[in-house]
């Protein structure tokens, strides 16, 4: 019965994975041939978008552990959190697909789409994936768990992912934009509906604060914030974290170079005659789908 329970929860829990990634696959993937063949944004106005995100994503991960961390009484449940951000976190997807007007070529309008387009879907993101990490050290404990836990959400990883390679197909990689506006609402749908799934068996789950601990958690309140304070002076002065960070941080550059610039690079290197487009979405697909 035991094992049935870890079984049955790792897979709740991935199918907020599941979700998560299909989001995130299609997102990083198409949006920058979206603004800068389509919606022909200027250079200038990629680049400010670019450099803003940067600044917000570093923000905004600072204030998503400590609103995790730090919350009140109304905000209790990080479950129910993910539950009411995940209508925004499918709101923030479908936001770049649909043109606020016809742009002309280097509109400011286009620039200023895609600033709210990518800050938008960083923060929705940022916080499903903050609360599921929390999920994953509360409910996860044991070893034999972690690891049906990674076998499973393994398995989704592989499933979600597969969803770049569904649009590509379907709108013969965003030629036609009507088609990759329809598949994606009809991802964004999906991927509401497996965190929603996830989240709804993962809630029978939750521990229930007692007023015992309601009352510690008060009373430590300025402890807490003190240690973090410290602990994060601790990380601070150890050189590994600095070497760690710069590894982290060329292992994301490669990745979103990948993710974001492949298609264009691809379009413009090899002729279409040469490689027809459900090749090239079989190709794109395989990109993601392979490394998991």
């Amino acid at each position: 019965m035991a094992l049935l329970n870890i079984i049955s929860t790792a897979w709740a829990y991935s199918l907020i994975t599941l979700g998560t990634k299909m989001l995130n696959s299609v997102f990083s993937f198409y949006y920058v041939k979206l603004f800068l063949q389509l919606y022909k944004i200027s250079e200038v106005a990629f680049y400010q978008a670019q450099m803003v995100l940067m600044v917000w994503n570093v923000l905004n991960d600072l204030t998503g552990y400590f609103c995790i961390t730090f919350t009140n009484e109304c905000c209790l449940s990080r479950r129910r959190s993910v539950l009411y951000g995940t209508p925004l976190f499918a709101v923030a997807f479908l936001l770049p697909w649909f043109p606020w007007k016809h742009y002309q070529e280097g509109d400011w309008l286009s620039g200023l789409h895609l600033m709210v387009s990518l800050c938008a879907f960083d923060s929705s993101l940022t916080c499903v994936q903050q609360v599921q990490c929390k999920l994953f050290a509360e409910i996860f404990t044991r070893h034999d768990s972690k690891l049906q836990l990674v076998q499973v959400n393994q398995v989704a990883s592989l499933v979600g992912s597969t969803s770049v390679l569904l649009c590509g197909l379907i709108s013969k990689n965003m030629e036609i934009l009507p088609s990759f506006q329809a598949i994606a609402v009809v991802i964004a749908f999906l991927a509401a509906a497996s965190i929603y799934s996830g989240m709804y068996h993962m809630c029978h789950f939750e521990s229930k604060r007692s007023l015992e601990e309601n009352f510690l958690s008060d009373s430590k309140q300025d402890v807490a914030w003190t240690s973090t304070i410290l602990l994060m002076r601790q990380v601070l002065s150890q050189r590994n974290f600095y070497l760690f960070m710069i590894i982290s941080f060329f292992q994301a550059f490669h990745l979103t170079f990948f993710n974001s610039f492949m298609m264009i690079f691809t379009e413009n290197l090899i002729p279409s005659h040469v490689l027809s487009s459900s090749m090239r979405s079989v190709m794109y697909g395989a990109g993601f789908i392979c490394p998991q």
